[in-house]
């Protein structure tokens, strides 16, 4: 397993935090553009943890290498069923660099933008304190 996936499954977000590189790059399913910086990155993670419930890890896919993962997920946002996964990539470190998201169906995303959206300022007030 993981230890992003450990971590995010025992919703210990210090120890997430601590497996992302300084210059992590977070490309948002609801967002155009990607975010960058482990505080940013930290961050939102932490508000992801508090929209999503009943979140759980149904697939884990690594490459050849180790440097690439796919960690499938389902979860609910308020009423809507959410399905994603979450791609990683490893630096020369084993810290993660990069991190995307991709969820379907529309309307889940939909309400995933909306709750993020309603916790950005608090998300920008906890990356710049960070």
């Amino acid at each position: 397993m993981h230890p992003f996936r450990k971590a995010v499954e025992a919703h210990d977000l210090g120890a997430v935090e601590a497996l992302l590189a300084e210059d992590v790059v977070f490309t948002s399913p609801v967002a155009f553009k990607p975010y960058a910086g482990k505080a940013l990155t930290a961050a939102i993670l932490r508000a992801v943890d508090q929209v999503f419930t009943d979140f759980r890890y149904v697939r884990e896919m690594t490459s050849e290498d180790g440097r690439d993962h796919a960690l499938t997920f389902e979860a609910k946002v308020g009423d809507r069923k959410i399905s994603g996964c979450d791609f990683l990539h490893m630096n020369e470190a084993g810290e993660i660099d990069d991190l995307m998201v991709m969820v379907r169906p529309l309307s889940a995303a939909q309400a995933l933008a909306a709750a993020m959206g309603a916790r950005f300022e608090q998300i920008s007030r906890e990356a710049s304190a960070g």
